[in-house]
């Protein structure tokens, strides 16, 4: 069985909320529980289609808290009652491709020496598909330099992994990197992911978003890259490079920055 992990902050969008949880009551693969984590939300419009979620479909399991924590936290949460042997990740405004599980699942089942897989995708925004996310199918050292190996709402992981290690971070360090700062440490520990070479899913990302990040959530960002990279012995001197670079791509033009992400899909 796969646990389908979900966390949901004020997810305002609740045309977008609903594709996203169409996609996977869509799946092929049925044998699935779906655990959202409602994460201190503060608008009644969005309460009320969260917890109307668990009548509609008895894989829907919904638990949550009045206070926000974070999306670490909230996943955590999740971990900690998924009854499965996979825990599937999933955002509540991205679009799973109908054979993404089935196809994660195979690959799992087949592949022991993998802890987790996850795959590339098509980015999307209000104005439709925009470009194509890729990452490299057998991530190594370097490849955490630039950014994640891995698209985080395309991974699927062994739930038998957060029996041996600690899961997400749920600093206010690592806010908005959670991700980034779970695959260096997994990688440092010695276990391997993979990326299945096929778009399973749409990930919602504005073609503005990084650019117009904050200053704080970048200087977070390099923080994350500074722990991460001396745990993988990626320090010097590549390394102190991209460090600052969520805060020297802060300086660039929105433009450029927008042209830049449309040929190489760096998100």
């Amino acid at each position: 069985m796969i646990s389908v992990i979900m966390g949901v902050y004020n997810q305002q969008d609740i045309d977008a909320f609903e594709k996203s949880v169409q996609s996977v009551l869509a799946q092929t693969y049925k044998n699935f529980e779906f655990i959202i984590y409602n994460d201190g939300s503060s608008i009644k419009e969005v309460n009320t289609y969260i917890y109307g979620l668990k009548n509609r479909d008895t894989r829907i399991h919904v638990i949550g808290s009045e206070t926000n924590h974070g999306l670490g936290y909230a996943l955590n949460r999740c971990i900690d009652i998924a009854r499965g042997k996979y825990l599937a990740r999933m955002d509540a405004d991205d679009i799973s491709y109908p054979t993404r599980f089935e196809e994660e699942i195979n690959f799992m089942e087949t592949h022991p020496e993998y802890m987790w897989c996850g795959s590339n995708c098509k980015l999307m925004d209000d104005d439709g598909i925009w470009g194509e996310g890729v990452r490299p199918e057998n991530p190594g050292t370097e490849d955490y330099l630039k950014y994640s190996p891995y698209i985080h709402p395309t991974v699927m992981y062994r739930a038998s992994l957060f029996k041996k290690v600690a899961g997400y971070a749920e600093s206010k360090k690592t806010l908005r990197c959670e991700d980034y700062e779970l695959f260096m440490r997994l990688f440092g520990l010695g276990y391997k992911g993979y990326n299945i070479q096929k778009v399973l899913l749409n990930y919602r990302v504005d073609r503005k978003k990084y650019h117009t990040r904050s200053w704080v959530n970048r200087f977070r960002e390099g923080q994350v890259r500074y722990e991460g990279f001396r745990g993988l012995g990626i320090l010097w001197p590549k390394g102190w490079l991209y460090i600052f670079r969520p805060i020297v791509s802060k300086m660039i033009p929105s433009v450029l920055t927008a042209k830049t992400k449309e040929r190489i899909a760096e998100l």
